[in-house]
């Protein structure tokens, strides 16, 4: 442990990394997390529960194990699984889709504790759970060329705000986005429908309802989308900064705390990808072995947004369809590009991801489960069937 952060109170960097960290990874994909829920059914309340049991479940967990195990552990929610979740929305209702997410949860534990689901988790090939992904964020950023035709002028001020701000300060374009957003409705009277509520958030528990065919398609993929587009990539964050965790503590509290605050509609707290990178370099706090602290202070300003998501959630609650369609559009392109590049790194997997992108966006439903695990189901049989005959050969 250092004897700086043990005598004296952690640098400045260490604060102002957490701060940007925090408000990088809330701001830019609250809008989304709002979208997903409403779409399963949750009522503006639950909606509040979500956020707030989210906050909390990033805020406790995150801290307990940067303390335990002196590294800069830095969560966050799994947008990639919340683009998901809007994808399902008007399949399932709001208790169906708390069993989901419990589900998705103790799978996540299971693998922790199963060495060899662990190991077999690694060889998932990337281009085929990319190609999900991807297949599943590309109706998002579509969605926001088609709100052109409802309102022009936000979109237009975005898509400029975003192209510039990615050109020169890529970190804080979806602030920025969001920002320009917020300007423009506030301008055109489009939230004089907010008026407040309850100043701190609160916790809705609701009885999971288990469905086999919301588990198939939302449970499993939410559980494969999350593994592959947070935690792994998490952990090659950590790595690349000179730390090397075991997986086995970091997946096992992740899923944990999902599985204890699923109930109240939190669907996915992992690993922080690129907020964890401001957080776990030398210029967050120059002292490696010290620099958990950083992760603590992260968690304590989740700690703060949990305590007023509800009015957070209104407030996103009082913005037109249209905007927040758009907002969501914008904050999926970066993650959709990245999805597509990956699943075509690989040549000779690109027919399987290829199959795996199409059925996915597609939006297909058949026998009640969604398109996600048609087009992963898809890609593993196009590559079931390559292996079978490279063995004959």
């Amino acid at each position: 442990m250092s004897s700086r952060t043990l005598s004296g109170f952690p640098p400045l960097a260490a604060w102002t990394s957490a701060f940007i960290a925090a408000l990088v990874g809330f701001g830019g994909t609250v809008a989304l997390i709002v979208q997903a829920m409403r779409g399963l059914g949750a009522d503006a309340g639950q909606v509040g529960s979500a956020v707030t049991a989210l906050c909390l479940g990033i805020a406790v967990c995150g801290a307990l194990l940067s303390l335990r195990l002196r590294v800069p552990v830095v969560l966050a929610w799994s947008t990639p699984g919340a683009a998901l979740l809007v994808a399902s929305a008007g399949s399932v209702n709001w208790p169906v889709a708390i069993g989901a997410f419990v589900a998705a949860a103790a799978m996540m534990c299971i693998l922790a504790v199963v060495p060899v689901l662990e190991r077999a988790a690694r060889r998932i090939p990337a281009s085929v759970a990319s190609a999900m992904l991807a297949g599943v964020l590309l109706p998002f950023c579509l969605q926001l060329f088609r709100t052109l035709e409802s309102d022009v002028l936000l979109v237009c001020v975005l898509l400029a705000v975003f192209v510039i701000a990615r050109q020169r300060l890529p970190l804080y374009a979806l602030l920025l986005v969001l920002g320009a957003g917020i300007a423009v409705l506030l301008l055109r009277g489009d939230l004089a429908g907010h008026h407040g509520g309850p100043l701190l958030g609160s916790l809705q528990p609701v009885v999971p309802q288990f469905d086999w065919r919301a588990v198939t398609s939302i449970g499993v993929p939410l559980f494969l989308v999350t593994l592959v587009s947070q935690n792994l990539p998490g952990l090659v964050v950590l790595r690349s900064a000179g730390y090397a965790p075991t997986p086995r503590p970091l997946l096992l509290g992740t899923g944990l705390a999902t599985l204890v605050l699923a109930p109240f509609g939190a669907h996915g707290v992992n690993l922080a990808a690129i907020t964890a990178a401001i957080c776990t370099g030398s210029d967050a706090h120059p002292d490696a072995a010290g620099r958990w602290i950083v992760g603590v202070i992260y968690a304590g300003l989740y700690l703060v947004l949990a305590l007023f998501a509800t009015p957070l959630v209104l407030f996103f609650l009082a913005m037109p369809a249209s905007a927040i369609a758009a907002l969501t559009g914008i904050a999926l392109i970066a993650p959709l590009s990245g999805a597509v590049e990956q699943m075509l790194v690989e040549k000779s997997e690109r027919d399987a991801a290829i199959l795996t992108f199409a059925a996915t966006a597609s939006g297909v439903s058949l026998l009640g489960v969604g398109s996600a695990f048609w087009g992963l189901l898809a890609g593993f049989a196009a590559l079931a069937a390559k292996w079978a005959f490279a063995r004959r050969n």
